[in-house]
């Protein structure tokens, strides 16, 4: 028995056309999605300042050869390094995601955006250095476009439910604005956009039980790096896929998405960094945002009756199912990046020390012999349970909400409850979180530099006219530290 299979070269697939006419041609004229896009690169910049005091971070930067210095290359803000754009994207797109606290965009995919900056900023510098002059309004309109592509597809589709990370998105998200950046033709950008989908996809397998790990913490570094190496292969002539998701068989649909096509709420233009949410207050998974700032909220009505946390009986959580789904999580927890995404964990430091920062999922506070007990217990006490109308409104497009409430039972029998619908960093709190932004990068800027750099900084970054005139080199050269 024999099928004859047609081996003419069909058209290029249209989910790969969309993409790349939207990088190449799309002209963004939302001043809301610039004033939001500059937000997210101090903040997320900041986040990765911040993420430079861990060792276990830091001993994956720098050239894959030590030593290795690439002149003119892409600098690694905060750090001392010079590389070439590839290693420079992976550097800057792990620092940035290593403490989760960057913005996250919440549909049936999540992810977090600004990993693309990992991309556009290294080849944007390096560029810059060698004959290509790009400003930061070329950066911020590169961050708008990458949002928009991931954030796009994410809506209507879960690669989590077939087992795919939502790192594939920045893959796919990186190497089309990439593409802009480096001035590819379509053809070009058509064809590494499909080598950017027949790549392997990470497994989700390193961000859930019982296998949570830190590689959650550099899987966008290494996504968006491999974004930039794919880009520079199709500009070298590298062939593509043009049927990459629809081929029968062979392709990603019924490969990697049990044949399934993707879906498209609409189309590509600036709504996701209009509507992407900022981790303003506390470094937890986003799910859980407004759990904390439930949990904090309780902490001080404890503290109000000359109580704490030995007074609680019991806590129910009523939750949306994406919180149920991810961050739902009994027993014993291994590392950092099991803590940080166990929602348990994060209620329960925030009830008892009334704060929840980075620090507190090491190993220093977790283990310690007269918390971690009493961390453990209070994990014990929380039940999450579904509520039917949070999962709604979490998926409804006019609200995306990220709704939590706490009941707490106390030994005497007192019950108090509190209820946060939207996160601080919800676009329906944008003109409250803004300043606790601005200060949150201030701090992180603190962790770094001295100062007069410090000033140099926010002299650039929050005068909108600028940071938008300045030549990506300058900037970035804000940032560098001596060895």
């Amino acid at each position: 028995m024999s099928s004859q299979i047609s081996n003419e070269r069909p058209a290029a697939d249209q989910v790969l056309v969309d993409i790349a006419d939207y990088a190449l041609n799309y002209r963004i004229d939302s001043d809301l999605a610039y004033k939001t896009a500059r937000a997210c690169l101090i903040d997320t910049l900041g986040c990765g300042l911040e993420a430079l005091e861990y060792p276990a971070c830091t001993k994956l930067l720098g050239p894959i050869v030590p030593g290795r210095v690439v002149p003119n290359g892409a600098r690694v803000p905060g750090t001392p390094y010079e590389l070439d754009p590839v290693q420079a994207a992976f550097n800057i797109g792990a620092i940035i995601r290593w403490l989760d606290f960057n913005d996250t965009w919440l549909a049936a995919e999540w992810g977090h955006p600004s990993d693309n900056l990992g991309g556009i900023l290294a080849v944007a510098d390096w560029l810059s250095r060698n004959g290509t002059p790009l400003t930061m309004r070329d950066v911020l309109t590169a961050m708008i476009k990458a949002h928009e592509i991931q954030g796009c597809i994410a809506l209507e589709n879960s690669f989590n439910k077939v087992g795919l990370d939502h790192v594939v998105l920045v893959k796919v998200a990186s190497t089309a604005v990439v593409c802009q950046l480096l001035g590819l033709t379509r053809d070009q950008t058509i064809n590494a956009i499909s080598l950017a989908w027949v790549d392997g996809q990470s497994l989700r397998t390193y961000r859930h039980a019982p296998n949570t790990g830190s590689r959650k913490s550099w899987a966008a570094g290494d996504a968006t790096s491999r974004a930039v190496r794919l880009a520079l292969m199709a500009k070298a002539g590298e062939m593509g896929y043009p049927s990459v998701l629809t081929a029968k068989t062979w392709g990603f649909y019924d490969v990697s998405f049990r044949g399934n096509a993707f879906k498209f709420q609409r189309p590509y233009g600036s709504y996701v960094m209009e509507n992407v949410l900022f981790k303003i207050s506390f470094p937890a998974e986003f799910h859980a945002q407004t759990a904390v700032e439930c949990a904090m909220k309780l902490h001080q009505e404890l503290a109000a009756r000359g109580l704490d946390s030995s007074a609680i009986k019991a806590i129910t959580v009523r939750t949306h199912e994406a919180c149920i789904r991810i961050i739902d999580k009994k027993g014993p927890l291994a590392n950092p990046a099991d803590r940080d995404h166990c929602v348990q964990y994060m209620i329960a430091v925030p009830l008892i020390f009334g704060r929840l920062t980075a620090a507190d999922y090491e190993d220093n506070v977790a283990k310690d012999p007269t918390w971690g007990p009493r961390i453990d217990t209070i994990r014990d006490r929380i039940t999450c349970v579904e509520d039917p109308q949070f999962t709604r409104d979490y998926h409804d497009p006019e609200k995306r909400s990220i709704a939590n409430s706490l009941r707490m039972e106390l030994n005497d029998g007192t019950v108090l409850e509190e209820t946060v619908e939207y996160p601080i960093g919800h676009r329906r709190r944008r003109e409250e979180g803004l300043p606790l932004l601005v200060e949150k990068f201030k701090t992180n800027l603190c962790r770094r530099f001295p100062g007069a750099q410090q000033q140099r900084i926010l002299d650039a970054s929050l005068d909108p006219a600028k940071l938008d005139a300045m030549p990506v080199n300058e900037y970035v050269d804000l940032y560098v530290t001596q060895a």
